[in-house]
């Protein structure tokens, strides 16, 4: 099946870094994706951020969805869609990471994924995304911390 993104999808990816635009583009046209997605935030104000700390919905004010030194943001979150409905089933995001997985290694991009925080870089991880997950679960709870799972979620890393 052959998805694309709508033009609110390409809308939202204005000011994000050109690299992740083209993971994000190369992504959902992988014939391997069985589920369609679009882009639901790229660029983010410091007073949404703010907002999104205050309600908890997000951990910090260093987002990569803000603007960074080099006035891109690194960050995008996707939603995926099953049939027109919007899906948050962990299972469906495990399928859009690992196309996102594929496109960055296409791309060259160092990318972490929110639901696999403890992975620097995607590219490196050779088992499915699902496992991925599981694995960066594991090391939380084993340290006694809860994992914080933000599947839509994927950014750049030029720090690693």
């Amino acid at each position: 099946m052959s998805f694309k993104l709508s033009k609110r999808s390409l809308d939202r990816l204005e000011g994000v870094h050109p690299s992740l635009v083209e993971t994000v583009k190369m992504a959902i046209k992988d014939p391997k994706l069985k589920i369609d997605f679009g882009v639901t935030c790229g660029v983010r104000t410091l007073e949404t951020q703010k907002k999104l700390v205050a309600q908890k919905r997000s951990q910090t004010l260093k987002s990569k969805h803000l603007m960074q030194e080099d006035n891109f943001s690194h960050a995008v979150d996707l939603v995926a869609y099953d049939d027109g409905d919007v899906c948050w089933e962990a299972d469906v995001y495990d399928d859009i990471a690992d196309a996102m997985l594929r496109a960055s290694k296409h791309v060259d991009l160092k990318l972490i994924w929110g639901a696999a925080w403890h992975c620097p870089d995607m590219r490196t991880w050779s088992k499915s995304c699902e496992e991925l997950n599981m694995q960066y679960q594991k090391l939380r709870l084993d340290a006694g911390r809860r994992p914080f799972n933000d599947y839509p979620h994927f950014q750049c890393n030029f720090d690693a």
